[in-house]
């Protein structure tokens, strides 16, 4: 390959990173990564720790998506996000919010860190209301926080051992459980969940609250089906989509009405999903 064409790869690679990261991060996204990861001082976690890893790594996008599809099956969650959070309206400004609270709680300074989750708090207090059927639901709730968090918990994880580059041993995968009880702790949740055997064990408790409703399936509709892109990014989302689909256990497809195809799954959805995340890795790594 001539040099020049080298060049060429290389800037199309730049452009298509800064792209997507402008997308995930925001306008403001190169200024608090540099903050984030430049800022000296102490940190929740060390650079060894699994958490880094985790939410380093491109896997996320996919995790991301199947969270928020599991979230939706509890009503009162599903109410409060509905009701509060833009999800419809601004639904790039809703991911870039949370991609940066992740990024500076697993990377930034302690102080950077425990700011950012006093914002939230802050938030969660004010975010309260009634369903439909009546039932009140406040965001700052233990037990609603806690779903969240073993919710994303279980998809992150269950994300990255089937698409990260450097997937945990049982250990770690434990270890990973437990970096995350830091941070939901401080958020709020009562004795988050430190192990895998613990995360699958609460996610069973919730259970019987989950259930089949209008707002959850119209949120899966539009999380899957209609997203906010233009229509060249249509067909790497399906891929996305897809992937996080196929993560979903079987009781989770049914109330939002997604298929069960374990030979495609298996198969042809599991290879793209490797080779879209492989490319989201490649293009989000500055050249060496």
């Amino acid at each position: 390959m001539r040099i020049s064409d080298l060049t060429n790869v290389a800037a199309l690679r730049r452009s298509l990173g800064a792209t997507l990261f402008e997308r995930v991060a925001g306008p403001e996204g190169p200024a608090n990564r540099s903050r984030i990861h430049d800022s000296p001082g102490p940190r929740w976690f060390a650079p060894e720790r699994p958490i880094r890893r985790v939410h380093g790594d491109a896997a996320m996008f996919i995790g991301g998506l199947r969270a928020l599809l599991m979230q939706s099956l509890h009503p009162l969650a599903m109410a409060a996000v509905a009701a509060h959070s833009g999800y419809r309206g601004d639904p790039w400004g809703r991911l870039q919010r949370t991609s940066t609270f992740l990024a500076v709680t697993t990377f930034g300074t302690s102080t950077d860190a425990q700011d950012a989750v006093d914002r939230v708090r802050a938030i969660h207090q004010r975010v309260r209301g009634t369903t439909d059927d009546g039932v009140p639901y406040h965001a700052a709730d233990p037990h609603l926080l806690t779903w969240v968090h073993i919710t994303e918990v279980d998809s992150f994880l269950r994300a990255h051992q089937r698409y990260g580059a450097r997937p945990l041993d049982r250990g770690e995968c434990d270890e990973y459980v437990a970096d995350t009880a830091r941070v939901a702790g401080a958020l709020g949740a009562v004795d988050p969940p430190r192990s895998q055997d613990e995360l699958t064990e609460r996610i069973a408790r919730y259970r019987p609250e989950l259930r089949s409703t209008p707002e959850a399936r119209a949120t899966a509709r539009f999380i899957l089906l209609n997203p906010p892109l233009p229509l060249a990014a249509r067909g790497p989302y399906a891929v996305l989509g897809a992937s996080a689909v196929a993560l979903l256990p079987r009781w989770a497809r049914l109330p939002l009405r997604l298929p069960y195809l374990p030979g495609v799954e298996q198969t042809g959805v599991r290879l793209a999903g490797h080779g879209l995340v492989r490319g989201i890795r490649w293009v989000m790594t500055p050249p060496g």
